[in-house]
């Protein structure tokens, strides 16, 4: 007896052309997964790209964090505490008397002061052997000292101020190196980093630290 196979060769051709769609439905999906897997990672790279840059601006043009080291600013500021430097304000505007400043120390690469401003461009400043500091000699009333300055350094005959030039006080003034000695000397406005802002740490004194 002859049977024909015709059925059975079109279940066979029909099962392989099953197969081929299972297979490439698969590869259609895994292509999608893998797209969809590239759009996230090159989604969250350009995320992190923009991260980046805007907190490269931030820290370059805007404010960046700093730690003060030492006790020359004392009470106002102390060993360790955390702050938000200022930097775009003096970009359009000039810098304030009594304002805290930080500025690069000009015999120690890496090295940065952070002082209060006291006398401002065109001005005398003159110290007294009791401490008091005098501004084109008219008494400056300040309360910013902890103590009464045993030393006026080389303000004790007065200093005229230049264009553009800044003297600086620390709080601790009998524990401050500054305006007073040749080191430090009068301030340039280009050599400001910023103002003193805000601190960050610790948490119980968060705030302005310019008041």
């Amino acid at each position: 007896m002859r049977i024909k196979d015709d059925d059975l060769e079109l279940i066979d051709i029909d099962s392989e052309s099953e197969r081929e769609k299972e297979r490439r439905r698969a590869e259609r999906k895994k292509k999608k997964k893998q797209k969809a897997v590239l759009k996230e990672i090159l989604g969250n790279s350009l995320f992190l790209l923009a991260v980046f840059l805007i907190t490269l601006c931030l820290v370059k043009f805007v404010g960046q964090r700093t730690v003060v080291v030492g006790s020359s600013m004392e009470s106002t500021l102390q060993d360790g505490d955390n702050l938000i430097v200022d930097k775009i304000s003096y970009r359009f505007n000039d810098p304030k008397r009594f304002d805290i400043i930080v500025f690069p120390f000009s015999y120690e690469s890496g090295t940065y002061y952070i002082k209060r401003i006291i006398g401002l461009p065109g001005e005398t400043v003159r110290i007294d052997a009791d401490g008091n500091i005098f501004i084109n000699n008219e008494l400056l009333e300040e309360h910013y000292g902890r103590e009464v300055m045993t030393d006026p350094g080389i303000a004790e005959d007065g200093i005229v101020l230049g264009e553009n030039q800044y003297f600086v006080l620390g709080d601790n003034r009998n524990h401050s190196s500054d305006s007073r000695t040749s080191a430090v000397g009068l301030i340039q406005k280009e050599r400001i980093i910023g103002r003193a802002w805000i601190r960050i740490y610790p948490f119980n004194k968060f705030g302005n630290v310019n008041k």
